[in-house]
């Protein structure tokens, strides 16, 4: 009946001598690892603030004091109208700033992490909301301080800039001009809206035009995914006529909105692609 005791003693010796050496370590020894866990391992993981499969390029200003970039569209598209998509999950809040930033949001991601997106020219979402990466939080404008309509993006810790990091890769070094650098968003791939088709036999083409090849068929009424619709080819089907097209997620193609179960012709509450 000893033993117990005595492996009792002997692990507590074990401690003592332990917690002693720790003690008899520099200060700073733990530095690192605490400010890898209060910091880089604790970020939520930031998407582009951009939707799903646009490509833009980034650059930054040496006399930004907060590791900013600003991101204008390189894919062909317009910067001017793009939705701007929440990073990371969290609350947002509206701010304007007459000289400075312009019309901007704030989302607090908690954990002492928030994102910072300047110049928009209009706000998606009210003050307050809770949103989902992906979500469209406002439109890309030239508001306050600007000379061009782009994106501004802050990732801040505790107050302060930190280098952006997306996907947990880190963008730096940061690039002096545009077109040098170049980021592919995948915000929202995972997501988009549900509907539900109808008809038979319809064509999921690779852009929102007749003359684009066919991916798939949808054979007849099917719940898909919209991820972002833009206006192409005029279609008339059906009794129908409309040129909006949506992106689905699961088919990787567009079809006309004519199909997509809804009475109106351009689909509330999906974002522009």
């Amino acid at each position: 009946m000893r033993l117990p005791r005595l492996v009792t003693a002997l692990a507590l010796t074990l401690v003592t001598a332990a917690a002693s050496m720790l003690a008899a370590q520099p200060a700073h020894a733990n530095a690192p690892r605490d400010r890898a866990l209060t910091g880089t391992l604790s970020a939520p993981v930031f998407k582009a603030p951009y939707p799903c499969g646009q490509t833009w390029t980034y650059s930054h200003h040496s006399g930004e004091v907060r590791l900013a970039l600003d991101f204008v569209r390189s894919d062909g598209g317009s910067t001017a109208g793009t939705p701007v998509l929440a990073s990371a999950a969290g609350t947002a809040f509206q701010y304007y700033e007459a000289n400075g930033a312009g019309n901007y949001i704030v989302i607090d991601h908690g954990g002492g992490w928030k994102t910072y997106y300047f110049h928009l020219s209009s706000f998606s979402v009210a003050s307050g909301t809770a949103v989902a990466h992906g979500r469209q939080i406002g439109v890309t404008g030239s508001t306050g301080n600007s000379t061009g309509a782009h994106i501004h993006y802050e990732q801040l810790y505790n107050g302060v800039g930190q280098t952006i990091v997306i996907n947990g890769v880190s963008l730096a070094p940061y690039p002096a001009s545009y077109n040098s650098k170049y980021l592919k968003s995948d915000n929202g791939c995972g997501a988009g809206t549900a509907f539900w088709t109808w008809g038979s036999g319809v064509r999921v083409r690779s852009d929102a035009y007749l003359s684009s090849p066919t991916v798939t068929t949808l054979g007849g009424p099917t719940l898909v995914y919209v991820l972002c619709q833009k206006q192409g080819d005029t279609v008339y089907a059906e009794g129908y006529v409309n040129n909006w097209w949506s992106r689905l997620r699961d088919q990787n193609g567009f079809i006309t909105n004519i199909y997509i179960d809804h009475p109106d012709a351009k689909l509330p509450g999906v974002p522009l692609c």
